[in-house]
């Protein structure tokens, strides 16, 4: 039987985040695909059921080629267990991207080889930053026409203040792509445009050898050994200590289209990511090889499943050999609870999971007990940490087609709202429900959901609020004086949580100015 520390070594738990349109959701599809999990990539603009990609199971992810929720993908290879977060690219859902990096022990950051760091890959990266979560670099098309590999790498430094170690390098780019050399096994990946997906192995060739002139053409050769001795003498040397503690970042070229490098970069992370790493907790930080069970959830998602209301939440395992059946108890609510049929994932398809271990990603099929930011403990009660709900940018309200069905429409809007696609704040004055997002998409991806899963047709209508800040105060009474003075600004989420819900800056402003004593956070703690 494996140990917990074999077990824990053996896992690499890690998402991929990236601006969209760079490539991400075909990267995951051939991550899938060299990891035995699937047999056919779907790539995002391929046509018919090539264009169904595994990891985007939302219809309209799939109408539209972009991913709108994380979605996990458990997979083996070369003897290592891979759990594989893909993250929507699309500025409008980075708040379950956020949620998802909590989760996670290393991040693949994917650049388009023509555009570089892109504004959502900053933002993304920040994240990352905050958490020290180590980071390797995918430079990906580079079978297009692309910038000189040295002005990205410059521009990466510059931008994110990171040293970077190229481990890849490609020769040529574009029309003129060779193929890419891995300067570790000092192997050359030759590339061949005919081919389509061929995969390319290795061929063990030095720099030195004057083979690699008659491959790729004594020109290329030439320029590949002078950029390689560029590399080695300005690049720092490859640290796994500076790796794993967020300040060096390895650096892989290839193009996730056609296969190309795509290999290297997974051997790579299995070689060089973190196993799973100690989790903080409002009480101490937890280490893996715990012999007790603790783990949370960081995000819930409803309706996977068309044909049932299943409600799934996804649950990071932090400590201690998991086992079907287990009663963990519930922190939030002092409950214990019966774990009977935890499945893992690949997307939408799933597999009962007999058994996990720190790092695992498991789902548990519940009916609302569980939230995001919920705490699971086999003993003591801990809460893990760093898993906020954010303040709305855009507040609306929702408008019903048929008056009748508002019962149907609450349950809806509630259920959508616990999975984090959004905020739902009721009035304490009005009946209609106010509705906010971080994003406008999501207003698209919230009315088709509704449609599509619960059968109602519903809208949206300006509101008279620009953004909500919950309220905090230990004087109780003040919270009161407030709350009457602002009777119509005022509203309450899905917990109860008083929220104010300000007409634009300079009300936020004044109400602050007025009321010192009170807190008006952007952020709230999910527990």
């Amino acid at each position: 039987m494996t140990t917990l520390p074999e077990a824990v070594s053996l896992r690499r738990t890690f998402a991929i985040i990236s601006h969209p349109d760079a490539g991400k959701t075909t990267l995951t599809e051939k991550l899938l695909l060299f990891g035995g999990a699937i047999q056919m990539a779907g790539a995002v603009r391929a046509r018919g059921e090539q264009r169904r990609a595994r990891s985007d199971w939302m219809a309209i992810e799939r109408e539209r080629g972009i991913s709108v929720t994380a979605s996990v993908m458990s997979f083996e290879h070369s003897g290592l267990f891979f759990n594989l977060l893909d993250t929507p690219g699309h500025e409008d859902f980075s708040e379950d991207t956020y949620r998802t990096l909590t989760a996670v022990d290393s991040a693949v950051m994917v650049l388009d080889a023509a555009k570089g760091i892109e504004t959502q890959t900053r933002k993304l990266f920040e994240v990352c930053r905050l958490r020290d979560v180590p980071i390797v670099t995918f430079v990906n098309k580079v079978d297009r026409e692309g910038r000189e590999p040295f002005d990205l790498l410059d521009e990466i430094e510059k931008t994110l203040a990171l040293d970077l170690c190229p481990l890849t390098w490609p020769i040529g780019m574009g029309r003129d792509l060779k193929g890419v050399y891995d300067l570790t096994a000092d192997q050359v990946l030759l590339f061949e445009q005919s081919r389509g997906d061929h995969i390319p192995e290795g061929i063990d060739m030095p720099l030195e050898d004057s083979r690699l002139d008659e491959l790729v053409g004594a020109d290329a050769a030439a320029k590949l050994r002078e950029e390689v001795a560029l590399i080695r003498g300005a690049c720092p040397p490859f640290d796994l200590d500076a790796f794993r503690s967020g300040n060096l970042s390895p650096v892989f070229f290839g193009s996730a289209l056609r296969n190309f490098g795509v290999r290297e970069l997974l051997n790579g992370i299995g070689r060089l990511s973190p196993p799973p790493r100690p989790q903080p907790t409002d009480v101490r930080t937890i280490d893996p090889l715990e012999e007790k069970v603790t783990g949370f959830v960081f995000k819930i998602q409803a309706n996977m499943d068309p044909n049932h209301r299943d409600r799934i939440a996804f649950f990071r395992l932090c400590s201690g050999r998991f086992q079907r059946g287990m009663k963990l108890k519930h922190v939030r609510s002092g409950k214990l609870m019966a774990i009977v049929n935890p499945v893992f994932f690949l997307a939408r398809d799933r597999e009962l999971a007999e058994e996990a271990f720190p790092g695992d990603i498991m789902g548990i099929p519940n009916h609302g007990t569980l939230r995001i930011g919920d705490s699971l403990s086999e003993s003591e009660d801990i809460r893990f940490t760093g898993i906020p709900s954010f303040a709305p940018e855009i507040l609306r309200r929702v408008r019903l087609d048929d008056p009748m069905k508002a019962k149907q429409l609450r349950k809806a809007l509630e259920d959508l709202a616990e999975e984090g696609v959004s905020q739902l704040f009721k009035p304490l004055s009005g009946s209609s429900w106010i509705v906010g997002v971080v994003g406008q998409l999501q207003f698209d991806v919230i009315a088709n959901r509704i449609d599509s899963e619960y059968g109602l047709k519903a809208g949206f209508e300006d509101a008279p609020f620009e953004t909500a800040r919950w309220v905090h105060c230990e004087d109780k009474l003040l919270v009161k004086r407030f709350a009457e003075a602002n009777t119509s600004s005022m509203a309450e989420d899905r917990d109860g949580a008083l929220v104010f819900l300000a007409r634009n800056s300079w009300t936020l402003g004044r109400v602050q100015q007025d009321f010192p004593e009170v807190r008006f956070s952007a952020t709230r703690e999910q527990y």
